[in-house]
């Protein structure tokens, strides 16, 4: 033995080997099968909490407190634009936005339309206010309400509404008609035509 190796001999002296535990052998089967199934539950849950609301609350194209602004899709007839924004539908529910932030406004918006569809409620007002006593930064919810309007598909126009429905700091808005309704109309509409 040479003098390195007396050297490390005594270095060792005393140390004891680790315990090797004993090893379990896992089959890759069941390990694929039950990330695959941990994988599936996660994205079910995904799914389910996600949020359906999809309006978006980025910066939008501020307009005025007092601004007058309307919007109808393509095919809605002319007529039924002008009866709009001449308030001269019959007002079926409202939505009153005062005092709430713009995320409250976002979620009251989309919950608001989603159930006066559910219930088949055509003709609605809703009040965001002018905003034009906000210092600083007038109009936010107003004009967050003109860009989500344009983007729910369910809404076929709106227009400010007429000084007796609230002026500038109000909106009619003409929700797409349900299934239901457009049978109802024909039915009325072609009766004696036979």
């Amino acid at each position: 033995m040479t003098e390195q190796d007396n050297a490390f001999l005594e270095e060792m002296a005393g140390v004891e080997p680790l315990q090797v535990r004993a090893k379990v052998e896992i089959r890759k089967g069941d390990i694929n099968l039950a990330s695959q199934a941990a994988r599936r539950k996660a994205a079910v849950t995904e799914v389910q909490t996600r949020d359906p609301n999809y309006l978006h609350t980025t910066d939008v194209k501020r307009i005025g407190p007092h601004d007058v602004v309307g919007f109808k899709r393509p095919g809605i007839q002319d007529g039924v634009f002008r009866k709009l924004r001449l308030g001269k539908y019959e007002i079926e529910a409202r939505l009153d936005l005062h005092r709430r932030t713009v995320e409250e406004s976002r979620s009251q918006v989309f919950r608001f339309i989603t159930d006066c569809l559910e219930h088949d409620i055509r003709s609605v007002l809703i009040l965001p206010g002018k905003g034009d006593r906000s210092e600083g930064d007038p109009a936010v919810i107003k004009s967050y309400l003109v860009h989500w309007l344009e983007q729910l598909d369910d809404v076929q126009a709106y227009h400010t509404a007429q000084p007796h429905h609230g002026g500038a700091g109000a909106f009619y808005v003409l929700l797409r008609k349900s299934e239901r309704k457009k049978q109802e109309a024909r039915e009325m509409f072609s009766k004696g035509r036979l």
